[in-house]
């Protein structure tokens, strides 16, 4: 399973504002439980621009653009990735 930069970026940012609660030792919980990283590239920024106006979240459509580049699938309850035409489970 690919765990985004983009992911682990936000949770640091909303657990610094003190609005989530995750684990001081994140990054060795995801090698403990073997995630494979998936680091943001040119290809993947570059990729925003062709997305729909859906939303304008910069995560969201950041992750979205990951998940076509990379014919991922996402984990997310947010219904508004589908939006974007890709794979959506939760």
């Amino acid at each position: 399973m690919l765990v985004s930069a983009v992911s682990i970026w936000e949770a640091a940012i909303k657990s610094a504002l003190g609005k989530l609660r995750v684990p001081d030792d994140l990054p060795r919980r995801l090698d403990e439980f073997a995630f494979e990283r998936l680091p943001v590239t040119d290809v993947h920024a570059w990729a925003v621009r062709a997305l729909p106006a859906v939303h304008s979240d910069p995560f969201d459509r950041l992750l979205a653009a990951q998940a076509i580049c990379e014919r991922a699938t996402i984990v997310s309850a947010d219904a508004v990735f589908d939006g974007y035409g890709i794979t959506r489970i939760w």
